[in-house]
């Protein structure tokens, strides 16, 4: 379901959501009178670890690359943010500030949602809230994911485990790795550059993937698959 919001600077703001088909219009204009439609261009900062977090943002349109940083020069990227997801809906509860950083991969359009306003929603409607709590729990589960990988893979487990996640389904219409410098991958496996660009090579010559410019194909997600679940 798309529904449009208006935004009095912006003009009508279609939000595809299926969750937000749940709520009556009362709701919907609370909602609409306590967001914001921001545009936020490729490589600009959405929100940085650490600043105080008012809103649940909501990507419109685009494609966001979400992650943390460890110190000056370490980043560990945890997820992408596409058309329809949430980023930092674990601010209603409790968190004032973000626990991570989002930088927009390519021109996006992204609702600001005043968190206090969604909560309140979420309180009142059961449905709204599950549906809402359900697609969070998939981000969970990326984050055990990145966790294990952490914690006992070897390097080409934990490039696999990242190529396997760029190369979803869900990110099917993105072009992710057409967004993404080696640098990026590397940091979604938890390794170095060097060493992404030495098991992509691997890779390549083992027939797994295949190189097209920046773009990584798996040609053999079988084997793709073992190597991750070795570690």
């Amino acid at each position: 379901m798309i529904l449009t919001l208006m935004d009095n600077n912006k003009g009508d703001t279609e939000i595809n959501m299926n969750c937000f088909q749940n709520l009556g219009i009362a709701d919907l204009e609370i909602i609409n009178e306590k967001k914001k439609q921001v545009t936020f261009f490729k490589d600009e900062t959405v929100f940085k670890q650490g600043a105080f977090a008012p809103h649940v943002l909501f990507v419109n349109q685009g494609l966001v690359r979400v992650y943390i940083q460890t110190n000056k020069n370490k980043q560990i990227n945890i997820r992408l943010a596409k058309k329809g997801d949430l980023i930092a809906f674990s601010s209603i509860f409790g968190k004032d500030t973000y626990l991570y950083s989002a930088i927009a991969l390519k021109d996006s359009e992204i609702c600001m949602i005043d968190k206090e306003a969604l909560k309140e929603l979420l309180w009142r409607n059961p449905d709204f809230a599950m549906q809402i709590y359900s697609k969070n729990c998939h981000n969970e589960n990326r984050y055990i994911d990145i966790i294990r990988n952490i914690s006992y893979k070897q390097m080409r487990g934990k490039l696999a485990s990242a190529l396997l996640y760029l190369s979803s389904e869900k990110f099917t219409d993105e072009n992710v790795y057409e967004c993404l410098a080696r640098q990026n991958i590397a940091d979604f496996a938890s390794i170095s550059v060097e060493s992404a660009v030495k098991f992509i090579k691997e890779f390549e010559k083992e027939g797994i993937i295949s190189l097209d410019g920046k773009k990584i194909l798996i040609q053999d997600k079988k084997s793709l698959d073992e190597i991750n679940l070795r570690g």
